[in-house]
Protein backbone atom coordinates (compact mmCIF):
# COMPACT_ATOMS: atom_id res chain seq x y z
CA UNK A 1 0.00 0.00 0.00
CA UNK A 2 2.69 2.55 0.94
CA UNK A 3 4.00 1.67 -2.01
CA UNK A 4 0.73 2.77 -4.16
CA UNK A 5 0.54 5.96 -1.59
CA UNK A 6 4.23 6.60 -3.18
CA UNK A 7 3.21 6.47 -6.86
CA UNK A 8 0.34 8.55 -6.33
CA UNK A 9 2.22 11.31 -4.38
CA UNK A 10 4.71 11.14 -7.02
CA UNK A 11 1.94 11.54 -9.97
CA UNK A 12 0.14 14.12 -8.06
CA UNK A 13 3.95 16.30 -7.95
CA UNK A 14 3.76 16.73 -11.94
CA UNK A 15 0.53 18.26 -11.61
CA UNK A 16 1.47 21.21 -9.24
CA UNK A 17 1.38 24.54 -10.34
CA UNK A 18 4.48 26.87 -8.43
CA UNK A 19 4.02 29.69 -6.67
CA UNK A 20 5.84 32.15 -9.34
CA UNK A 21 3.33 31.76 -11.30
CA UNK A 22 0.71 33.56 -9.47
CA UNK A 23 -1.65 35.02 -12.41
CA UNK A 24 -2.53 30.99 -13.30
CA UNK A 25 -2.64 30.11 -9.09
CA UNK A 26 -4.81 32.62 -8.90
CA UNK A 27 -7.44 31.47 -11.86
CA UNK A 28 -6.77 28.04 -9.62
CA UNK A 29 -8.05 29.39 -6.68
CA UNK A 30 -11.05 30.98 -7.94
CA UNK A 31 -11.92 27.87 -9.88
CA UNK A 32 -11.31 25.62 -6.59
CA UNK A 33 -13.63 28.13 -4.78
CA UNK A 34 -16.21 28.46 -7.05
CA UNK A 35 -17.20 24.75 -5.92
CA UNK A 36 -17.00 25.53 -1.83
CA UNK A 37 -19.99 23.61 0.07
CA UNK A 38 -21.25 26.96 1.54
CA UNK A 39 -21.45 29.12 -1.74
CA UNK A 40 -23.28 26.34 -3.18
CA UNK A 41 -26.08 26.06 -0.28
CA UNK A 42 -26.24 29.84 -0.20
CA UNK A 43 -27.18 30.27 -3.72
CA UNK A 44 -29.60 26.99 -3.87
CA UNK A 45 -31.39 28.80 -0.75
CA UNK A 46 -31.62 31.64 -2.64
CA UNK A 47 -32.81 29.94 -5.89
CA UNK A 48 -35.24 27.92 -3.69
CA UNK A 49 -36.95 31.04 -1.81
CA UNK A 50 -36.92 33.18 -5.24
CA UNK A 51 -38.82 30.31 -7.69
CA UNK A 52 -41.53 28.22 -7.55
CA UNK A 53 -42.26 24.88 -9.17
CA UNK A 54 -39.70 22.46 -10.70
CA UNK A 55 -36.54 25.01 -10.28
CA UNK A 56 -37.78 25.24 -7.06
CA UNK A 57 -37.68 21.64 -6.71
CA UNK A 58 -34.44 21.42 -7.98
CA UNK A 59 -32.73 23.83 -5.68
CA UNK A 60 -34.55 22.06 -2.96
CA UNK A 61 -33.69 18.52 -4.48
CA UNK A 62 -29.84 19.51 -5.05
CA UNK A 63 -29.07 21.09 -1.88
CA UNK A 64 -30.52 17.95 0.06
CA UNK A 65 -28.42 15.42 -2.86
CA UNK A 66 -24.93 17.85 -1.95
CA UNK A 67 -25.87 17.99 2.31
CA UNK A 68 -26.24 14.06 1.83
CA UNK A 69 -22.99 13.90 -0.36
CA UNK A 70 -21.12 16.19 2.00
CA UNK A 71 -21.76 13.65 5.28
CA UNK A 72 -20.66 10.58 2.79
CA UNK A 73 -17.42 12.05 2.01
CA UNK A 74 -16.59 13.57 5.58
CA UNK A 75 -17.35 9.79 6.80
CA UNK A 76 -14.81 8.76 4.26
CA UNK A 77 -12.54 11.16 5.35
CA UNK A 78 -12.49 10.60 8.70
CA UNK A 79 -12.42 6.94 8.20
CA UNK A 80 -9.73 7.11 5.97
CA UNK A 81 -7.85 9.78 7.55
CA UNK A 82 -5.04 10.43 5.04
CA UNK A 83 -3.39 13.85 5.27
CA UNK A 84 -3.24 16.46 2.76
CA UNK A 85 -0.47 16.91 0.71
CA UNK A 86 2.60 19.37 2.08
CA UNK A 87 1.81 22.72 1.48
CA UNK A 88 0.89 26.11 2.81
CA UNK A 89 -1.54 27.10 0.16
CA UNK A 90 -5.16 26.38 1.40
CA UNK A 91 -4.34 26.97 5.10
CA UNK A 92 -8.84 26.97 5.52
CA UNK A 93 -9.10 23.42 3.94
CA UNK A 94 -5.87 22.33 5.70
CA UNK A 95 -7.46 23.44 9.81
CA UNK A 96 -10.89 22.84 9.01
CA UNK A 97 -10.65 20.03 7.28
CA UNK A 98 -6.88 18.18 7.28
CA UNK A 99 -8.07 14.74 5.48
CA UNK A 100 -7.44 14.41 1.64
CA UNK A 101 -9.12 11.18 0.53
CA UNK A 102 -11.88 11.96 -1.25
CA UNK A 103 -11.42 15.30 -2.62
CA UNK A 104 -15.26 16.57 -1.57
CA UNK A 105 -15.07 19.27 -4.19
CA UNK A 106 -14.07 17.24 -6.85
CA UNK A 107 -16.93 14.95 -5.53
CA UNK A 108 -19.71 18.05 -5.31
CA UNK A 109 -18.46 19.49 -9.13
CA UNK A 110 -19.41 16.02 -10.40
CA UNK A 111 -23.14 15.49 -8.76
CA UNK A 112 -23.45 19.17 -9.93
CA UNK A 113 -22.51 18.62 -13.40
CA UNK A 114 -24.41 15.47 -13.14
CA UNK A 115 -28.03 16.73 -11.72
CA UNK A 116 -27.36 20.02 -14.37
CA UNK A 117 -26.89 17.74 -17.32
CA UNK A 118 -30.84 16.73 -16.78
CA UNK A 119 -31.84 20.07 -17.85
CA UNK A 120 -31.15 18.93 -21.51
CA UNK A 121 -29.01 21.84 -22.14
CA UNK A 122 -25.61 20.16 -24.15
CA UNK A 123 -23.75 23.34 -23.71
CA UNK A 124 -24.81 24.20 -20.60
CA UNK A 125 -23.98 20.12 -19.85
CA UNK A 126 -20.89 20.61 -21.93
CA UNK A 127 -19.73 23.46 -19.72
CA UNK A 128 -20.79 22.19 -16.28
CA UNK A 129 -18.45 19.24 -16.81
CA UNK A 130 -15.58 21.40 -18.06
CA UNK A 131 -15.88 23.18 -14.81
CA UNK A 132 -15.76 19.71 -12.38
CA UNK A 133 -12.40 18.68 -14.26
CA UNK A 134 -11.31 21.88 -13.74
CA UNK A 135 -11.76 22.19 -9.96
CA UNK A 136 -10.34 19.12 -9.46
CA UNK A 137 -7.40 19.78 -11.86
CA UNK A 138 -7.15 22.77 -9.26
CA UNK A 139 -7.17 21.14 -6.19
CA UNK A 140 -3.98 19.02 -7.64
CA UNK A 141 -2.41 21.68 -8.63
CA UNK A 142 -2.65 23.91 -5.84
CA UNK A 143 -1.43 20.92 -3.81
CA UNK A 144 -4.57 19.88 -1.85
CA UNK A 145 -5.42 16.68 -2.72
CA UNK A 146 -3.34 13.94 -4.31
CA UNK A 147 -4.66 12.08 -8.14
CA UNK A 148 -6.76 9.25 -6.10
CA UNK A 149 -8.00 11.76 -3.82
CA UNK A 150 -9.37 13.44 -7.00
CA UNK A 151 -10.65 10.57 -8.98
CA UNK A 152 -12.42 9.03 -6.24
CA UNK A 153 -13.82 12.10 -5.85
CA UNK A 154 -15.36 12.56 -9.02
CA UNK A 155 -16.30 9.26 -9.16
CA UNK A 156 -18.28 9.82 -5.59
CA UNK A 157 -19.98 12.77 -7.03
CA UNK A 158 -20.63 10.34 -10.69
CA UNK A 159 -22.59 8.16 -8.58
CA UNK A 160 -23.94 10.47 -5.86
CA UNK A 161 -25.56 12.42 -9.06
CA UNK A 162 -26.43 9.06 -10.83
CA UNK A 163 -28.70 8.31 -7.80
CA UNK A 164 -30.01 11.63 -6.99
CA UNK A 165 -31.34 11.60 -10.79
CA UNK A 166 -32.85 8.53 -9.78
CA UNK A 167 -34.64 9.28 -5.91
CA UNK A 168 -35.89 13.06 -7.79
CA UNK A 169 -39.35 12.28 -8.46
CA UNK A 170 -39.59 10.12 -5.02
CA UNK A 171 -38.31 12.72 -3.16
CA UNK A 172 -40.71 15.48 -4.44
CA UNK A 173 -43.18 13.16 -3.77
CA UNK A 174 -42.37 12.68 0.03
CA UNK A 175 -41.50 16.09 0.53
CA UNK A 176 -44.56 17.40 -1.58
CA UNK A 177 -46.87 15.05 0.99
CA UNK A 178 -44.86 16.04 4.34
CA UNK A 179 -44.10 19.47 4.04
CA UNK A 180 -45.80 21.11 1.09
CA UNK A 181 -44.37 24.24 1.74
CA UNK A 182 -40.85 23.69 1.12
CA UNK A 183 -41.97 22.98 -2.43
Amino acid sequence: MNDLLNKDAELSQKFLVTEDKKILRGVLDAISHSCDSWYWLVALVIIWAVTEGTTRQMAIFMAFGLFLLAVLVLAAKFLIKRPRPEGEFGQIYRITDPHSFPSGHAARAMAIAVMVSTLGNIWVTLLVFVWAILVGYSRLALALHYVSDVLAGWLIGLIGGLVAIQLFPLFVRLVGQYFPTLL
